[in-house]
């Protein structure tokens, strides 16, 4: 049996952070929860190479918010698949988004977060 790939979720909320552990169990995924944009990065820092792809919401307390933390995560690896979660900043994705990545409006089904993951893996994959 393998280990679920791991992915990196920047999320305070709660509530939220519930849905997308279960919806990212569901798909096969582990989400590793980081409640603030600092801690993300801060175990992004430690541990990149053990995860797969950021999800972040982009209004995520006072700190970095997503935008910021994605663009500090694609200077580290330039082609690190990224998932916004926004409840109001989609007209931003535009000039403030990293390329390649994929923005997912709140309220969403639990369904869309594994597929925008799954279409950004299967993107970035090369054939062995």
């Amino acid at each position: 049996m393998t280990d679920p790939v791991r992915i990196l979720v920047a999320e305070d909320e709660v509530s939220i952070q519930q849905i997308v552990e279960e919806a990212l169990a569901e798909g096969g995924f582990q989400a590793d929860i980081a409640p603030s944009g600092e801690e993300a990065l801060s175990r992004f820092q430690d541990d990149g190479s053990g995860y797969r792809a950021l999800l972040t919401d982009i209004g995520i307390g006072a700190g970095l918010n997503g935008w910021v933390l994605a663009r500090r995560i694609r200077e580290i690896d330039p082609d690190f698949p990224i998932v916004y979660m926004t409840g109001g900043h989609s007209d931003e994705w535009k000039w403030q988004g990293v390329p390649n990545s994929i923005l997912i409006e709140k309220p969403f089904a639990p369904a869309q977060l594994v597929t925008a993951i799954s279409q950004l893996l299967n993107a970035g994959s090369t054939p062995v």
